[in-house]
């Protein structure tokens, strides 16, 4: 089989085709994917090798066990998630309007703007559209943009954290993200008029996952100094669980001052006199190239913008929506 792809009309692709990669996304078995969709699998069969001839490169790999995509086939297959995604958003959206409901728009952010950013965008939203519909999902960067890609998401506030992502997203910058130590009001460190990170090793920290960027870097602290990392860990990104675990326990964690403020202003946290230089990379508005956004994420990107000029003190977005 060829391993150089054609040109390839819209044309010559098939939604039947689009429904039977998303199911065998799901299923990784020919047979499962055909029962699930209602087809036979010799038509199943026949479909993915027309599909295969058409785009010239093999889509996935025969197996005992059932199938495996090749890269090619993770490709088409993300793409395959993304168009039925949009076909079921337009119908929605045109069944909406017909019966004159609101608009609806999902938004995907990290944590820190989802304190600040996000509820003075929503407000506005709410002043300006009040019938809109916003839902909103609180992550970490990478599942948000896979979110984004499969058409689940029409934007989301974090990070693009992988190169091949590069070319298929847009990214408007915001804001960076420095970390401050957060740790109950009165705990023991917070008398202390010079804090060092050697300081900090024999306590129980807070942390993200040990696959997430922010640990990456929390961890760098400590060993770019010449320390041992800390013994006790929780792992926890729940901002709920966390202010609950500091204000009850002597517990340390790397948050920006934002995300805890109303808490410290109440008196049941405090930031710690330390600069931890741990910053995560500056995060902003991601949508995919070639999707032209709703009419609500419109709006949802416009209030966006203009929240970011107060909360971040940003320039006037240079993109035109």
């Amino acid at each position: 089989m060829s391993t150089t792809p054609a040109r390839l009309s819209p044309a010559r692709l098939t939604t039947r085709q689009f429904v039977l990669l998303a199911q065998l996304d799901r299923d990784r078995s020919v047979l499962r994917a055909a029962d699930a969709v209602g087809m036979s699998q010799p038509a199943a069969s026949k479909l993915l090798r027309e599909l295969e001839k058409t785009l010239g490169v093999p889509l996935f790999e025969r197996h005992a066990r059932g199938v495996e995509p090749t890269p090619y086939g993770e490709i088409v297959m993300r793409h395959a998630h993304s168009v039925l995604a949009e076909i079921r958003r337009a119908q929605e959206e045109v069944e909406a309007l017909k019966r004159g409901e609101r608009l609806k728009v999902a938004i995907g952010s990290v944590l820190s703007p989802a304190t600040d950013l996000l509820p003075m965008a929503i407000s506005m939203l709410e002043r300006e559209h009040p019938r809109m519909q916003v839902s909103v999902e609180i992550d970490t960067s990478r599942p948000l943009v896979a979110r984004l890609l499969q058409g689940r998401l029409d934007l989301v506030i974090g990070r693009v954290l992988d190169a091949e992502h590069a070319d298929v997203l847009r990214v408007e910058p915001l804001a960076e993200e420095p970390h401050h130590l957060i740790a109950r009001a009165g705990h023991p460190l917070t008398q202390r008029r010079r804090l060092r990170v050697a300081d900090l090793v024999d306590h129980t920290w807070v942390m993200p996952a040990a696959e997430s960027i922010l640990r990456e870097r929390v961890e760098a602290m400590f060993l770019q100094r010449g320390l041992r990392l800390p013994a006790r860990i929780v792992e926890s990104g729940s901002l709920p669980l966390i202010t609950n675990l500091l204000r009850r326990t002597d517990m340390l964690v790397a948050l920006p001052e934002e995300v805890v403020r109303p808490y410290c202003e109440a008196g049941m946290l405090a930031v710690l006199p330390i600069d931890l230089q741990v910053r995560m990379d500056s995060f902003g508005l991601i949508t995919r190239r070639g999707h032209p956004p709703s009419r609500a994420a419109v709006a949802a990107l416009r209030a966006l913008d203009e929240a970011a000029q107060t909360v971040y003190r940003a320039r006037p977005a240079a993109a035109t929506r």
